[in-house]
């Protein structure tokens, strides 16, 4: 409840009461119109169209862009250097390529000889441990051979 309030009366309140207050418009004063003469007197120009009608006007100079600063030049220093970081960059990955070619091709070269290796060897033990006194093999008894001029008999 409000202190204020006593039984059977409404309560009070103190009411404060906000006014708006207006924003003038902002004073907008046009600036004064000066004539300017050109320096020149510009041509009337006239056309004659081909219906006959002629057009009468003062001629127009087209608008020139405004001339473009001239970049600063780059010195030749400053070119050699940037050239020759890109030389150098080149030169190293070339490098760095063809080191990694011979390593490749290193072992490529070495994974041939060792198939070749145990092709040649697999080919070898099946010459020696292949069946003996198969068609086109002999069999030779060296106790009973005798030499004689060279030729071995049997």
């Amino acid at each position: 409840m409000y202190p204020n309030h006593t039984p059977g009366q409404p309560a009070q309140r103190a009411v404060e009461v906000h006014h708006l207050t207006p924003i003038p418009p902002p004073v907008v004063q046009a600036a004064p119109v000066v004539p300017v003469q050109p320096g020149t007197v510009p041509a009337v120009a006239s056309v004659v169209l081909p219906d006959g009608r002629v057009v009468t006007g003062y001629a127009i100079d087209p608008a020139r862009p405004e001339p473009v600063a001239a970049k600063p030049p780059v010195s030749r220093a400053a070119v050699n250097v940037a050239l020759g970081g890109v030389g150098f960059l080149a030169v190293c990955g070339g490098l760095l390529l063809l080191t990694s070619f011979i390593a490749a091709l290193t072992a490529f070269i070495g994974q041939l000889i060792v198939l070749a290796a145990v092709i040649f060897g697999g080919w070898i033990a099946v010459q020696v441990l292949g069946t003996s006194g198969g068609k086109g093999s002999t069999t030779v008894n060296i106790r009973k051979a005798t030499f004689k001029r060279n030729h071995f008999h049997g």
